[in-house]
């Protein structure tokens, strides 16, 4: 029985593309008391596989949380799949405003204390005494209401580029961290205001109106589905947006537009810009805004010094990065003394400029490539790999890629070749090819030929 998944990104792009399927992408939660959740786990794997079903999934005894990618056409299946269990009967689904195939590429799902990292001992409260939730009409309303104050609980690369007008924008990088702050910063209006708030899909303040309901305030009120089934609210009944700006997703895109208002900028020249891109030096991967001028001048990067580790051989970029953990800079952090225009905490609501045209959602324009072989093994001292050829010729002054989930995406050029323990010009299916390769190879890799 798999339980894990078998592909890399890489290869698992390549077949969506090649099956040309719509797909879907959509996030849900629930809390309930799951008593085993590994196996449960293992279930939603087995269940979720079989349909193609993509995302990034938590489980904990408290429930679930997960955000997802499911080809259109089965998607009533991957409901039932779902409505197997009580406690996701009729759950909301939130599709997302806007799709791309590639927003997940592997089936994730992991067992963790809690679906949602919220510091909150569960057992001091009582975490069903939850705020009313509202839907876009009465959120809009509420909003409109003088003694109102609406909070935002996303982090500050979230709200820097889009939020709901007139909202409190923590400067933060987890919600555990806001909570706090909130309560602190709220404590004289626990009886004479409306608290509401707001988050991506809803989750975080579901635990947050219970937390601060405990914490004396009266009038607790929070956005039900979140941003996302807000902005699909808002094209069903043609109501006007109070958010302003893009939604912050947490997948491939990046975002979603909600507004064509443009509110923060390239975090490199200052140009109005709310597309957010990862440093391309894998010993950085620092989330920030960049524009397409500088994606261009900077090529991916988030400085100078980045610029320059990526031009290095690859042997000395792995170098660098051995022993350093820089994986949570991806959805975290995003501050950094190089980013100039960042901007968090107290944020602006005029528009910079208007989205003339939807933005590109993907990080990075897509390389043309073809499956040549797998690896065989790999000679440490000599630093040459064996590949087995199994698709299309290899030639001698071919651009190739070697991916897999440790080694990563590594290009070479190959100037050297040697076939059946010959040197020669080309290889043909089913030869045995070795060549230098700078960096260490595992045999889950697979080695691929740029076309573009």
């Amino acid at each position: 029985m798999q339980l894990y998944n078998t592909l890399s990104a890489e290869e698992r792009a390549i077949m969506i593309d090649d099956a040309g399927q719509q797909r879907l992408t959509l996030s849900f939660y629930a809390y309930a008391k799951i008593q085993d959740p590994q196996k449960f786990r293992n279930d939603l794997f087995v269940a979720w596989n079989a349909l193609d079903a993509l995302g990034r999934i938590y489980v904990a005894s408290e429930g679930i949380n997960a955000q997802m990618s499911v080809p259109a056409e089965n998607f009533e299946a991957f409901r039932e799949t779902l409505e197997a269990y009580d406690f996701m009967k009729g759950i909301r689904l939130n599709v997302a405003v806007e799709h791309d195939d590639h927003s997940f590429l592997k089936l994730t799902i992991k067992v963790r204390h809690k679906i949602v990292a919220d510091g909150l001992n569960d057992d001091t409260f009582d975490v069903t005494n939850i705020g009313v939730h509202l839907k876009a009409k009465e959120f809009n309303e509420i909003l409109d209401d003088p003694n109102t104050i609406v909070v935002d609980f996303r982090n500050h690369y979230e709200s820097e580029v889009g939020h709901f007008k007139n909202a409190i924008t923590p400067d933060v990088e987890t919600f555990r961290e806001s909570l706090p702050i909130i309560n602190e910063q709220l404590k004289d209006h626990k009886d004479d205001k409306n608290l509401v708030m707001y988050c991506t899909g809803g989750i975080r303040c579901e635990k947050a109106s219970a937390y601060f309901k405990h914490q004396g305030f009266k009038n607790v009120y929070q956005l039900e589905g979140g941003i996302i089934n807000y902005a699909k609210q808002l094209k069903e009944e043609g109501l006007e947006s109070k958010f302003i700006g893009k939604n912050f997703v947490f997948d491939n895109r990046l975002g979603e537009r909600i507004t064509d208002d443009i509110i923060s900028q390239c975090h490199q020249c200052g140009k109005p810009c709310d597309n957010h891109t990862n440093c391309e030096n894998d010993g950085c991967h620092l989330l920030f805004i960049q524009c397409d001028d500088c994606k261009a001048a900077m090529e991916n990067c988030c400085s100078t010094e980045c610029l320059e580790i990526i031009h290095m051989p690859l042997v000395d970029q792995v170098r660098l990065r051995t022993g350093k953990q820089v994986g949570n800079k991806v959805f975290r952090k995003g501050k950094s003394e190089n980013l100039k225009f960042k901007h968090s905490g107290e944020l602006p609501e005029t528009a910079l400029a208007t989205a003339q045209k939807p933005a590109d959602i993907r990080q990075k324009i897509k390389v043309k490539k073809v499956l040549l072989g797998k690896a065989e093994h790999y000679y440490v001292k000599v630093q040459v790999g064996q590949f087995t050829i199994e698709n299309q010729e290899l030639n001698s002054g071919d651009k190739i890629l070697i991916s897999g989930p440790t080694t990563g995406e590594q290009e070479l050029v190959l100037n050297r070749i040697i076939v059946n323990g010959a040197e020669t010009q080309s290889a043909k299916i089913g030869d045995k090819v070795t060549f230098e390769v700078p960096f260490r190879i595992r045999l889950s890799d697979k080695l691929y030929k740029i076309v573009n």
